[in-house]
């Protein structure tokens, strides 16, 4: 195609690529900051490293899992349920799961599944928020 997009997707680039890449890894970022710096600075002031482990843990389950219901979808086979995904996600593994959206172009346009995600995603940015600046008047760890 002249315009190098893909046939059988053609709001998509050709060759597995993500359209405005740039953007999206500057959003994943900025998305990241503060967990990123939260759960550090709890590791760092000897609270717990338990949330810094939960993303990262969490996360690549996240990714792997949204792989495998993405070839499943493809195979026609017996999907991952959607409110397994989600439970994952509010775990700490959104960050894996917004990589696995793009990168496989998986759960990206069901509206009600992305209304949920967004959520998820905004409830980790107001707690990292009250954690870090509000001192943990809205949620309290303890």
């Amino acid at each position: 195609m002249s315009d190098s997009r893909s046939r059988n997707n053609p709001g998509r680039p050709s060759g597995g690529q993500i359209r405005h890449s740039r953007l999206k890894w500057l959003l994943f970022a900025v998305l990241c900051a503060l967990p990123l710096s939260g759960s550090l600075s709890s590791w760092l002031h000897g609270e717990s490293l338990i949330p810094l482990a939960a993303y990262g843990i969490v996360s690549v389950v996240t990714f792997f899992l949204y792989w495998s219901d993405k070839r499943k979808a493809r195979a026609e086979q017996w999907r991952t349920p959607e409110n397994v995904l989600h439970a994952l996600e509010l775990a700490g593994g959104w960050p894996g799961a917004l990589l696995a959206q793009q990168a496989f172009r998986h759960k990206t346009r069901k509206v009600s599944y992305q209304l949920v995600f967004w959520i998820i995603v905004l409830l980790h940015q107001v707690f990292w928020i009250d954690h870090l600046f509000l001192g943990a008047h809205v949620f309290a760890l303890t």
